[in-house]
C-alpha cells in the first residue's frame, strides 16, 4: 500500500519541541495516565490530513510525536499482552519509545566491498557490514516526484515468525535529468597516489574511470585534480572542460604512485582547491578516490573534517568518496562521507567503475535535497516492538527532526533511500500501524519541506513471498547482511531469516523474474558466502 500526502513547509518555530515546556509536561502526564497517543505532528490514521491533525491536537503536522512506553522488559517470556515473545533480548532489543529518527544515507560501499571480499573466497569482517548499504544497492519500485524532494512509500509483509513483519519505508527523488538539463558541475578530484595504490584495480582503475567521466561531462563543467601521498599537491586547478579536455586527460595520464598515504592533507588541499575554483550556480563537489589506508599525517576523520569545516559550511561543498582495493579502509572513508555531507561507493572492476562514474553520474554529482532526515512513528495500539535494520551511524535525536541545524543526508536525483524495520504487532491488532515522514532543505534556497506516508495493518502482505519482487529483493539483501554480521549464527538475528541456503534460492528466483543483473550478482554473492561457511 502506498500513501502520499502533499508537500508541506513548516517554520521551525511551530515545531512541537519549541512549544512551552509546561504544555508538553501536561500532555505527557495525560499520556502516561491514560495511554493516549499524541498525533502532534501529523495524522494518526483514518486518512486525515495535516490541517485536521493540527486542529485536533494544537500541534503542527505531519509526524506523530508519541510518548515513551515501549516494551521495557526484553528477552524470552511474555509481554504485557501475555504473548510469548520467543525472541532473545540480545537479538531484538526493547523499543524505548515509538519514534525512530535517522539521517538519510545512500552509501553503498559496504555491499560493494563485501562482494569483493566474498569473490576472493573470504568472509568480510562483520564490522564492515552495514545493512542499509546492502538494501540501498538495488533498484526500487517507488513512485517519484516531479520536482525536488521526495515521495514516501510505506509497505510491509508478515514473516514466518509469530506476529513479526518487515516494514519498508521507501523515499524516492525525481528521475535524474539528462546531462544537458542538470546544473553545471565543479568537481575537484582528490586522488590517492600512495604506494598501496599500485595494486591492480586501484590507481589504474581510478585513472580509467576519470578518463571516462571526463569524456562524459559537459563543456560547461569544470574539473580540478589534487593528488596526495606523503604530501598533497594540486596538479590541475579548476579548469573548464570546453576546449581543455586534452589537458585534463594529460594530467590524469601522468598520475603515478609514490609512497605513504597522507589522506588528511589530500582532503584539506582538495577543499582548498575547490574553494579557490568555486562556481556560483554550480554543484561544487570533492570526489575522493582512495583505498582509505591512511598512515601518515592526520588519520582521524573528525579532525580532518574540522579543518575543512568553513569550506563545507560556508560554500556547501559536498564530498563523494569512492573506495578501491582489496585492503580497504572502510571505517575512515565511511565516516568522512557521512560527516562530510556526502556518500560513498566502492568499485572493484571496470563494470563497477562505469556504473559509478558514467551511468550514475547525475545522481553522484547533483543534489536535490540537503540535510534530509526521516522519522517513523509507530502506533502503540498496534505495535508492541520494532527495530530499525542498520543506520546505526545515522541516528538522530527525535527532537532534532525539525531542527535544521542538525546534520542530515545529501541526496541526488535518481536516488532512492530504503529503511527496513522488523515490527512485532500486538496479537489481533488492527488499524493504523505507522506514519513515515521525511524532512529536507531545498538545495538552493535552504527552505524546509516535508512529506509523509502511512501504513495500516490490513495492508501488510500475508507473507514475504506474496509481496512485490522489489520488496522481496530488499528483504533478501537485508537478511544477507544480517547473516554476514552474525557469522556464528547462520540464520542471523532478524525474525524470519531463513539462512543462506534459502536466501540463495530466493535470490536466484528473483534474478530470473526481474532480469536484473544487480540481483543476479546478489545471488552469486550469497553463493560465495555459503562456500565460506
Amino acid at each position: 500500500m502506498k500513501t502520499h500526502q502533499t508537500d508541506r513547509t513548516r517554520p521551525r518555530q511551530e515545531c512541537a519541541h519549541h512549544r512551552p515546556r509546561r504544555l508538553r509536561a501536561t500532555l505527557l502526564a495525560l499520556t502516561a495516565a491514560g495511554g493516549l497517543l499524541l498525533t502532534a505532528c501529523g495524522a494518526g490514521g483514518g486518512g486525515s490530513n495535516s490541517s485536521d491533525a493540527s486542529n485536533r491536537t494544537g500541534f503542527p503536522a505531519p509526524a506523530p510525536i508519541v510518548t515513551s512506553g515501549g516494551e521495557q522488559s526484553g528477552g524470552e517470556g511474555t509481554d504485557k499482552d501475555g504473548e510469548q515473545t520467543g525472541t532473545p533480548a540480545d537479538k531484538i532489543a526493547p523499543s524505548p519509545d515509538y519514534l525512530s529518527t535517522f539521517a538519510l544515507d545512500v552509501d553503498t560501499a559496504s555491499y560493494g566491498y563485501a562482494r569483493r571480499v566474498l569473490a576472493d573466497g573470504q568472509r568480510p569482517d562483520p564490522a564492515t557490514i552495514r545493512p542499509e548499504e546492502f538494501v540501498n544497492s538495488f533498484r526500487q519500485d517507488y513512485d517519484r516526484p516531479d520536482g525536488n524532494g521526495f515521495t514516501v512509500t510505506v509497505d510491509g509483509a508478515r514473516t514466518d515468525s509469530s506476529n513479526w513483519s518487515l516494514v519498508r519505508v521507501g523515499l524516492a527523488t525525481r528521475t535524474a535529468d539528462s546531462s544537458d538539463e542538470r546544473p553545471p558541475a565543479a568537481l575537484t578530484f582528490v586522488i590517492d597516489v600512495s604506494g598501496s595504490m599500485a595494486e591492480t584495480g586501484r590507481l589504474d582503475l581510478a585513472k580509467k574511470s576519470l578518463d571516462e567521466m571526463t569524456d562524459r561531462l559537459r563543456d560547461d563543467d569544470s574539473v580540478a585534480l589534487v593528488t596526495f601521498s606523503d604530501e598533497a599537491e594540486t596538479v590541475l586547478p579548476m579548469t573548464r572542460l570546453d576546449g581543455h579536455r586534452g589537458q585534463v586527460h594529460d594530467a590524469i595520464d601522468e598520475l603515478e604512485t609514490q609512497s605513504s598515504t597522507n589522506l588528511g592533507a589530500g582532503v584539506e588541499t582538495g577543499y582548498a582547491t575547490a574553494t579557490e575554483g568555486l562556481r556560483k550556480g554550480a554543484t561544487n563537489r570533492v570526489v575522493l578516490i582512495s583505498d582509505g589506508l591512511a598512515n601518515t599525517g592526520d588519520t582521524n576523520a573528525d579532525s580532518i573534517l574540522e579543518r575543512i569545516a568553513d569550506e563545507r559550511r560556508d560554500h556547501g561543498i559536498t564530498l563523494f568518496g569512492v573506495g578501491v582495493g582489496s585492503d580497504y579502509g572502510d571505517a575512515l572513508m565511511e565516516k568522512l562521507a557521512d560527516k562530510g555531507d556526502g556518500h560513498t561507493a566502492y568499485v572493484s572492476n571496470d563494470a563497477d567503475a562505469r556504473k559509478v562514474f558514467v551511468d550514475q553520474l547525475p545522481q553522484n554529482i547533483d543534489l536535490t535535497a540537503r540535510d534530509a532526515k526521516a522519522q517513523v512513528a509507530f502506533d502503540p495500539e498496534t505495535v508492541a516492538q520494532f527495530r530499525l535494520i542498520g543506520y546505526e551511524d545515522r541516528k538522530v535525536a527525535d527532537d532534532d527532526f525539525r531542527d535544521d541545524n542538525v546534520d542530515g543526508g545529501e541526496i541526488g536525483p535518481g536516488h532512492t533511500v530504503t529503511a527496513l524495520y522488523a515490527v512485532r504487532t500486538r496479537p489481533g491488532a488492527d488499524g493504523h500501524l505507522a506514519t513515515a515522514s521525511v524532512r529536507w532543505l531545498d538545495p538552493d534556497t535552504r527552505a524546509p519541506h516535508e512529506e509523509s506516508g502511512q501504513l495500516e495493518t490490513d495492508a501488510l502482505h500475508d507473507s514475504l513471498s506474496s509481496a512485490s519482487d522489489r520488496f522481496q529483493v530488499t528483504t533478501v539483501a537485508a537478511y544477507f547482511a544480517d547473516t554476514l554480521r552474525s557469522p556464528e549464527d547462520s540464520e542471523g538475528t532478524l525474525p524470519g531469516n531463513p539462512g543462506l541456503d534459502q536466501l540463495a534460492a530466493r535470490a536466484h528466483t528473483l534474478a530470473k523474474k526481474t532480469e536484473d543483473a544487480d540481483v543476479r550478482q546478489l545471488a552469486e554473492a550469497i553463493d560465495e558466502a555459503r562456500r565460506t561457511n
